[in-house]
């Protein structure tokens, strides 16, 4: 089993910083892949960041200049950094790690961005 714990949301007012943790723990062999989903309210989950193994990260466009994602890895955790906030970012967070052709889930942390 592998659990993901976030931790880091709340209340942020636009133009403000928040900085997201995510902690894997369990049977962890071999993470490929860390990163980042969000889901608005009454939307969809939509990707938001991804750190790989490589060294490379991926953003979506919306965040890419705002949002760094970085990763711990004897500690098995990832990070996403998140600047310039706007009342757009609001949505639940949430953290996966891929393993083995698997992705484990967290369930998930809320960030509102309002004044």
């Amino acid at each position: 089993q592998v659990q993901l714990v976030e931790s880091g949301g709340g209340l942020v007012q636009p133009g403000g910083s928040l900085r997201l943790s995510c902690a894997a723990s369990g049977s962890i062999f071999s993470i490929n892949e860390m990163g980042w989903y969000r889901q608005a309210p009454g939307k969809g989950r939509d990707f938001v960041a991804s750190s790989f193994s490589s060294g490379s990260r991926v953003y979506t466009d919306s965040v890419k200049g705002r949002f760094t994602i970085s990763r711990d890895n004897p500690k098995n955790t990832a990070y996403l950094q998140m600047n310039s906030l706007k009342p757009e970012d609001t949505a639940v967070y949430y953290c996966y790690a891929g393993m083995g052709g698997t992705r484990y889930w967290g369930k998930g942390t809320l960030v509102t961005v309002s004044p």
